[in-house]
């Protein structure tokens, strides 16, 4: 059975509940690329803390996937990042260049 075959037979006993799946798989989806984006940012953050000779080039890895996370973050409707920069441990270093694109060779 797909997933439309499911919708369809929801429907037919309460309409109301097939856009209550879509809606939780919707939701599922938000949740999960909110987590992968996290785990970047941690991983990217990890790795500028053991950077030495290529710090520049993880400094700018780090607010790429920082400010990924809070892009991600405000789709989903969270508009503060107090908590989150506090959390995960961002540095105004890597604040202080969110948004602004590296120049590749």
């Amino acid at each position: 059975m797909t997933l439309r075959d499911s919708l369809d037979l929801i429907r037919a006993v309460r309409p109301e509940a097939g856009t209550a799946v879509l809606e939780h798989e919707i939701a599922g989806e938000r949740a999960s690329s909110l987590g992968a984006a996290e785990a970047k940012v941690k991983d990217a953050l990890a790795a500028l803390g053991a950077a030495q000779a290529d710090r520049p080039e993880r400094l700018a890895d780090a607010r790429e996937a920082v400010w990924a996370y809070f892009v991600q973050r405000e789709l989903i409707g969270f508009r503060r990042h107090a908590d989150v920069i506090a959390d995960l441990g961002i540095t105004p270093e890597v604040l202080a260049g969110l948004g602004a694109a590296r120049s590749r060779p």
